[in-house]
């Protein structure tokens, strides 16, 4: 099971924070007047052991004291004095209710302390409340410790796709989303194959990790087994026909349009299937009946980047390029790191007189193409299968090491 690090928090001007967050919900509320104005000068001054007390006093002459009762709250949580704190960060809470950076922080002292159903009910309240970005993630983080700590990875999941949302280039937080995935999928695989080991899904699943970890071969014996035990499993052809198509077999390579053609058969509604064999046909000079193919999968899914691009290359080949054109910008204007569209459609600026464009196109290509070659090479450290994102199909198309661009 996976345990998220533990979280370091902020310091104490946090508590300046809270003093501006609150203020506007206290006007008014001064006592005694003595003992808060110390306890502010204090707080400017960076002096917070000396703060506490004068804010002690004010809290045990006026316990609703909001401003009060806040900040000793969290002057005293990061004197990792939680025990004290969580009284005051509660009495907090009881008077006003609308304090997100508040109840988080009692979730974060409630979760030093161990009271985790606690940490986790305040902390799930106002993680998604919370505008500043390195406290919402120190509170996310937190809360994802705690619900792997109960053993509840959905929970988790949840929580970590959120931060992810919200930052999708931390790589802390993928680190983080990339174990609790990886759990789920231990923990469903671990569950299959106690309650149906000799099931066609668990050979489904077999064939999956064998292909992940490059035993083509393997995969493929594998998604062979399942298809026997039940040739009506969702999928198993189209997966059988990718291992076929992806090995280093001739003999293998051959049997892919056939299973490829079962697939369709068996759910019209299988887009990948549909875009292999428009692919096939491409590549036997069949430009019509790969259209028909292409056009079939677009028909269900409209932005399929690899139909959209299939059928572009259609277009070009037949030279009708102002259809291929807007194919081929769709697919950017959804990903603008697809390397295979960037070298299309530099071609197609080439057949179209437009140097210039064709010059910013290959050098997007040649731009991607270094990022993923250089993802290619951490998988294979790896020694496992790069996802198709990180790895696209090469293009059919040599690219010239030093390319001339007509003017």
């Amino acid at each position: 099971m996976y345990t998220v690090p533990r979280r370091v928090p902020f310091g104490v001007a946090f508590a300046l924070l809270i003093t501006a967050q609150i203020g506007s919900l206290a006007q008014g509320v001064i006592s005694p007047q003595e003992h808060a104005r110390r306890a502010n000068e204090y707080l400017k001054a960076n002096e917070p052991a000396k703060a506490i007390p004068e804010l002690v006093a004010v809290v045990d002459v006026q316990p609703d004291n909001l401003d009060a009762q806040a900040n000793l709250g969290v002057l005293l949580y990061f004197q990792a004095r939680c025990s004290d704190a969580k009284e005051h960060l509660q009495k907090a809470i009881q008077i006003n209710p609308n304090l997100p950076k508040i109840q988080a922080l009692l979730g974060l002292c409630e979760y030093q302390l161990g009271q985790l159903e606690a940490a986790r009910a305040d902390m799930s309240a106002v993680v998604g409340n919370l505008p500043d970005p390195k406290f919402r993630k120190e509170v996310g983080l937190t809360l994802i410790e705690v619900e792997t700590a109960q053993h509840d990875l959905t929970a988790a999941a949840v929580t970590i796709d959120k931060l992810r949302d919200e930052a999708p280039t931390d790589p802390e937080i993928l680190y983080v989303a990339y174990r609790i995935h990886s759990d789920l999928a231990g923990e469903a695989l671990l569950s299959l194959s106690l309650v149906a080991p000799q099931s066609g899904q668990m050979q489904q699943a077999i064939g999956h990790e064998l292909e992940r970890i490059r035993d083509i071969p393997g995969a493929i014996a594998a998604f062979r087994k399942a298809n026997a035990i039940d040739p009506n499993l969702p999928g198993i052809h189209f997966e059988l026909a990718e291992a076929l198509h992806g090995s280093a077999s001739q003999a293998d390579r051959a049997q892919a349009e056939h299973e490829y053609a079962i697939a369709l058969e068996k759910n019209p509604h299988e887009v990948g299937a549909a875009v292999r064999l428009g692919d096939l046909q491409a590549d036997r000079g069949d430009m019509a009946s790969a259209a028909n193919f292409y056009e079939r999968a677009l028909s269900q899914q409209p932005n399929n980047a690899d139909a959209a691009l299939g059928l572009a290359r259609v277009y070009s080949e037949q030279n009708e390029n102002e259809k291929a054109l807007p194919l081929l910008q769709q697919v950017l204007t959804a990903d603008p790191t697809n390397m295979l569209a960037h070298f299309r459609l530099s071609a197609l600026y080439r057949k179209m007189h437009r140097p210039d464009d064709a010059k910013r196109e290959l050098a997007e290509y040649e731009k991607y193409k270094a990022i993923k070659e250089g993802m290619r090479q951490v998988y294979g450290a790896m020694r496992i299968q790069a996802p198709h994102d990180a790895a696209d199909d090469e293009v059919h198309e040599a690219v010239p090491s030093s390319p001339k661009v007509p003017h």
